[in-house]
C-alpha cells in the first residue's frame, strides 16, 4: 500500500514536470515573408502592419533583420515618414491564450527595440521598456497573467521630425514557460496517494504508541 501511494504522488509530480510547456502565441515580430502584413500584431486596434525588407533603409541604422526576428511597419513602404509636426503613438497588441494552463506557473523573457521608444505592458501592467533601435532592451514577466487571454501591448512613440521620420518595432521572445492544468484523474491519482499516506501515518502512530 505504501508503494502504491507513493507512486501515485511520484506518477503526479512527474505529469506536472513532464508537461511544462512554452507559451504558445508568443511569436517574434516578423515571422512572415518581408512585405507582408505580420498578423500576428494588431496595429492600434484596427489593422496589421507590415514585415520589413532587409538591407532597405532604415534596416541599417536599425539593427539588421534576422532569421530569428524582423522589424515591422506600420506603411508598406518601411522608409516612410511620419509624425512631422507631433509626437505619435502606436500600439502594436499580440494576444496569446492559457486556457487549459495554470496560469501562475507562467513566466517570459524576450527583447524588443523601437523606433523612437517604447514601453511594454501585460494585460496593462507596465513590464519593460526600450528607448533604441540600435540595441536591444530586455523585458519579463513571472506573474500578472489571466487563466485565459491575455494581452501584450508594445506602445510605440514616435519622436516628431519633419522629414526621414521612419517608425518601428523588433521583438525577439528568448523563453516562455507554463505548466497543464493536470486531468481530474491526475488530481485523483494524487488525492488517494495522499490519503494512503495519511492511513499508513496513523497506523504507524498506533503501533508505536501501543
Amino acid at each position: 500500500m505504501k508503494k502504491f501511494a507513493m507512486a501515485a504522488i511520484l506518477a503526479t509530480s512527474s505529469f506536472l514536470s513532464a508537461h511544462a510547456a512554452s507559451i504558445t502565441g508568443l511569436v517574434n515580430t516578423g515571422s512572415f515573408a518581408s512585405g507582408a502584413h505580420d498578423t500576428n500584431y494588431s496595429l492600434n486596434g484596427t489593422g496589421f502592419g507590415y514585415v520589413t525588407k532587409d538591407n532597405v533603409w532604415p534596416i541599417g541604422p536599425w539593427i539588421a533583420n534576422t532569421a530569428t526576428s524582423k522589424w515591422i511597419t506600420p506603411s508598406a513602404n518601411q522608409a516612410a515618414s511620419f509624425d512631422p509636426y507631433a509626437n505619435g503613438t502606436y500600439t502594436w497588441s499580440l494576444s496569446f491564450n492559457l486556457t487549459g494552463f495554470d496560469a501562475a506557473t507562467a513566466s517570459f523573457s524576450g527583447k524588443f527595440a523601437a523606433d523612437n521608444s517604447a514601453v511594454v505592458k501585460l494585460n496593462g501592467v507596465a513590464i519593460g521598456s526600450a528607448n533604441s533601435f540600435t540595441s536591444f532592451s530586455n523585458f519579463s514577466a513571472a506573474s500578472g497573467f489571466n487563466s485565459g487571454l491575455n494581452t501584450l501591448d508594445f506602445v510605440v512613440t514616435n519622436v516628431a521630425q519633419n522629414g526621414g521620420n521612419p517608425t518601428g518595432l523588433r521583438v525577439e521572445f528568448t523563453a516562455s514557460n507554463v505548466t497543464p492544468v493536470p486531468e481530474p484523474e491526475t488530481y485523483a491519482m494524487l488525492l488517494a496517494g495522499l490519503g494512503l499516506m495519511g492511513v499508513i501515518s496513523r497506523r504507524r502512530a498506533k503501533r508505536n504508541a501501543a
